[in-house]
């Protein structure tokens, strides 16, 4: 990257531009000094290049930093989402698949994600599954080895999923070994968020009936953040997510303790890291 000297020149100004870009593409967010720093002018100076370029849509601006994309998300409708990395989220969903056993007891929460989820549960002994999400049950009660018990509560059209204090009074009379859970946002300072505050809530008692808890969530979460607060990112397990998940948040949730399988979408297979990977 070349190093930009501090006159005001148009040719200066339009490079400077270009780096702080090439930052973000490489870091995803990066802080106002650090790029003073590295571009050899004022903070003050950053700070009008970054308004400058939020007026373009080219970057956001938060707390001091940019990022490259606006991290806040709107609540969408589940028919869209579930046309966005279709591939990623069938290769996550076979992964998770993988993890239950014959008898055993899981809660499967709301989301595209979770719904690859349920349409990979194949050849189980015997399984009950708990869960919010309509277009999930309505999947699994065609197997006739499997339980289905569906909360009831107010309906989101959105998300085609029951939220509200029925359904929270429901799972409160639950134990189970697993609890798979998808997420609109995975920011590791703020943690795991959804666009809706009722589901945030189920959410929440949803963990507190599980032994283990499963994050599937495809790389594009990664960074953005939700309307209401699920949870804390130390509150998980394991986080079942793609290949293009940005290392340096691997690495972090490794020295957190938490598991990190990162799928393929073309083999749909996967990799469970413990460690940092190289």
């Amino acid at each position: 990257m070349p190093k930009i000297s501090s006159n005001n020149s148009q040719n200066n100004l339009n490079e400077r531009h270009a780096c702080i870009l090439e930052i973000l593409r490489k870091q995803s967010s990066v802080s106002v000094s650090s790029l003073a720093s590295q571009l050899n002018v004022s903070e003050v100076t950053i700070r009008k290049d970054l308004s400058y370029l939020e007026s373009l849509n080219l970057l956001y601006r938060a707390h001091g930093c940019a990022i490259l994309i606006n991290p806040y998300i709107n609540d969408r409708h589940v028919n869209e989402k579930e046309k966005i990395n279709t591939e990623k989220k069938r290769a996550i969903g076979i992964q998770a698949a993988s993890l239950i056993s014959d008898n055993d007891s899981i809660i499967i929460a709301s989301g595209t994600t979770v719904l690859s989820l349920a349409r990979e549960i194949k050849n189980k002994n015997h399984l009950t599954v708990v869960t919010a999400a309509v277009n999930v049950s309505s999947i699994l009660s065609r197997d006739k080895n499997i339980d289905v018990i569906q909360l009831g509560g107010i309906l989101r059209s959105s998300s085609v999923s029951v939220v509200g204090p029925f359904a929270e009074r429901m799972m409160e009379n639950f134990s189970c070994s697993k609890l798979f859970i998808g997420i609109d946002g995975f920011d590791i300072e703020f943690g795991l968020t959804t666009t809706n505050l009722m589901e945030a809530n189920l959410n929440r008692i949803m963990m507190k009936a599980a032994q283990k808890i499963i994050v599937l969530a495809d790389s594009s979460k990664f960074g953005l953040r939700g309307f209401s607060k699920i949870c804390d990112i130390t509150e998980i397990d394991q986080i079942i997510t793609d290949s293009e998940a940005p290392k340096q948040i691997v690495e972090e949730l490794n020295d957190m303790g938490i598991e990190v399988t990162l799928v393929d979408e073309m083999q749909s297979s996967a990799l469970s890291l413990r460690t940092p990977i190289s």
